[in-house]
C-alpha cells in the first residue's frame, strides 16, 4: 500500500501535468493544488487564474482534480495488483 506522502505526491504531479497540457506555463497566471490525504480520503482542490481563450480554466481545474483522483486510484490498482 502506497505511504501518504507518495499518494498527496502522485495526486498533485497528476494535476499539474493536466493544466500544463491544456496551458503554456507562460500563460497560467496562478496555480493552487491543494492535496490532503488522511485516513483513507483523497481531497484534491484545483485553483487556476489563466486565459478562457483557450480553454474555460473552471474546467480544466475541475478535470486537473479528476486526473489526480484517476492517479491515486492507479497507484492503488497497481499495488494491489503487486500485493497479490
Amino acid at each position: 500500500m502506497p505511504d501518504d506522502e507518495t499518494v498527496v505526491q502522485t495526486a498533485a504531479e497528476a494535476a499539474e501535468g493536466l493544466v500544463f497540457s491544456r496551458y503554456r506555463q507562460s500563460d497560467v497566471r496562478d496555480l493552487d493544488v491543494t492535496v490532503t490525504f488522511e485516513d483513507g480520503v483523497l481531497d484534491v482542490d484545483v485553483y487556476l487564474n489563466a486565459p478562457a481563450d483557450e480553454a474555460d480554466p473552471e474546467a480544466v481545474a475541475d478535470e486537473a482534480a479528476r486526473a489526480a483522483r484517476d492517479a491515486v486510484d492507479d497507484l492503488f490498482d497497481a499495488a494491489d495488483d503487486d500485493a497479490a
